[in-house]
């Protein structure tokens, strides 16, 4: 299995629509790759290490897909209306990373 992680850094000054990612980008993602997501989770961070501080990450995504193959041919296709689509919900220059799972 691979996970594609998508990371939303916290930065000051910079705008993340967590309703619009919710309640339209995630359901036209989800749609547009199909059968390819086995599995997939979104988190908003609330907090760091000491209560109430400041979480280095305002959302956290995590796709999950049998292949890294799997993810090519599932996401290439729609990339274009995707990654269009990042504006509408954020400004922030997301990290991005692929990794191969061993234990779930």
């Amino acid at each position: 299995m691979v996970k594609l992680t998508i990371l939303y850094p916290n930065t000051e000054g910079k705008k993340f629509d967590k309703d619009y990612y919710i309640n339209s980008h995630m359901p036209l993602s989800l749609k547009l790759q199909g059968d390819a997501v086995k599995s997939v989770s979104v988190e908003f961070g609330f907090s760091a290490a000491l209560p109430g501080s400041r979480p280095p990450y305002i959302a956290i995504c995590n796709f999950l897909y049998d292949s890294f193959e799997a993810f090519q041919n599932a996401f290439i296709p729609h990339a274009e209306i995707l990654t269009s689509d990042i504006s509408n919900y954020t400004d922030i220059e997301t990290i991005i990373q692929f990794s191969e799972v061993k234990i779930e």
